[in-house]
């Protein structure tokens, strides 16, 4: 209990329930496994036989996959107890760990793509998403909530980071163990399944939220409707763009570009990841003082620009310093965007508008991979980076002059 009460105490801002503790701790787990299958998921398909253009579709199997089942959630999962959701959905996060595991031929990895929870993202797209969003926000109120929203995002970033990191493990033990290169892959998606029996088990702990006893809503949104359809098509855009230079593909281009081995790979995601974790201390500061909407755009265009000048630097150092500069600026908005549409939307609708948001982003960047696995099987080794830089930053100057008005909203 005490060990309990000093982790809510630090990783808790004040004021905040303690119920929301196991949820953080969750984001952490999922984030730690998310960081490492992001690098090897491209480096797995590849020492199975597959080519440049599988790996794209894999990873957009994914993605369109997590964007159905969280449209599934947005509209029935009202009916049902959320801690239900969130358990069913860490058993088949479980399942997918040992089915990746054990296959090798790509159309069965595909169904398993399509159905299961595999991440090749840097951000969080997967069903768990909603769910934890929509039980984060009733455990604050709205001088906290940003500040928790932050803290979910700051671990999720750190324990992604170190993910990262925990991708050289596979080279390591066949080169210092001599366990065979693809068995230690394949041990890496058994670590993914015993993850999810992890948050299973953190799942059973019950937060505020089920212990009130409210009615069950007769639509998933009412008065804010409007407000969450021009957001949800807004973040499709970003989305989109995000899924052109998802972890695993910028991962390939670095091995591909300036043939970076596979642990080198991993240092640079985990020093990326881990700017990107330090960066959203600043958002709470950041919000306080020019508003969620200013802090989410204001921050995101100049990320963008570091990543065009990324896929056009002619040497490899100058590509990552600018892709250094990217990753300490382009989360900052995450946090932000998320107590921007808990802040807009009522309190009944909260879990559905971060479904109804999520789906179209995870929509949008289900198709993205695949044009960038065709981009780079083409041979235009850059076109994904410049793509999604130019569009992000349409996004960015859309996102400002569409929701100027509603920024009135926030607080």
């Amino acid at each position: 209990m005490r060990t309990r009460d000093w982790a809510a105490k630090v990783l808790l801002p004040r004021g905040t329930d303690a119920s929301a503790l196991p949820l953080l701790l969750a984001r952490a787990l999922r984030a730690f496994v998310d960081g490492y299958m992001a690098v090897l998921l491209p480096a797995y398909l590849l020492a199975l036989g597959l080519d440049m253009l599988a790996v794209g579709l894999i990873a957009t199997a994914t993605l369109l996959g997590s964007a159905l089942a969280t449209l599934a959630v947005g509209a029935w999962g009202h009916r049902f107890c959320s801690q239900g959701l969130l358990r069913a959905a860490a058993l088949l996060m479980a399942a997918t760990g040992v089915a990746f595991a054990g296959i090798s031929s790509f159309w069965p990895l595909l169904m398993v793509a399509f159905v299961g929870t595999l991440n090749p993202s840097s951000g969080d797209v997967s069903v768990f998403l909603p769910l934890e969003h929509a039980r984060l926000a009733s455990a604050a109120n709205s001088q906290t909530r940003t500040a928790l929203f932050a803290r979910y995002s700051l671990l999720g970033a750190l324990c992604a980071a170190l993910g990262a990191l925990a991708a050289a493990l596979p080279d390591l033990l066949s080169r210092h163990v001599g366990i065979p290169h693809l068995a230690a892959l394949r041990a890496m998606f058994l670590l993914y399944g015993l993850a999810g029996v992890a948050l299973w088990f953190l799942y059973r702990r019950p937060t505020g939220q089920d212990s009130k006893v409210e009615p069950t809503p007769t639509a998933p949104l009412g008065a804010s409707r409007r407000i969450v359809i021009r957001l949800a098509a807004l973040f499709s855009v970003d989305s989109f763009a995000g899924g052109l230079v998802v972890n695993s593909l910028l991962s390939l281009w670095l091995l591909q570009r300036f043939g970076l081995s596979l642990s080198q790979a991993a240092v640079f995601f985990f020093w990326a990841g881990l700017l990107s974790a330090m960066s959203q201390l600043a958002a709470p500061w950041l919000a306080q003082r020019i508003g969620l909407l200013n802090t989410m755009v204001f921050t995101h265009i100049p990320a963008n620009i570091c990543l065009v000048g990324a896929a056009l630097a002619p040497s490899l150092p100058l590509a990552l310093g600018l892709l250094f500069i990217r990753s300490a600026l382009s989360q900052v908005d995450v946090p932000t965007r998320t107590a921007y549409v808990m802040a807009v939307v009522t309190p009944a609708e909260r879990a559905a508008a971060a479904s109804f948001t999520a789906v179209p982003r995870s929509l949008a960047a289900a198709v993205s991979p695949s044009i960038s696995g065709a981009l780079l099987s083409a041979g235009f080794i850059s076109a994904p980076l410049v793509a999604c830089g130019v569009l992000k930053i349409v996004y960015d100057l859309a996102l400002w002059q569409s929701c100027r008005r509603d920024a009135l909203l926030e607080h």
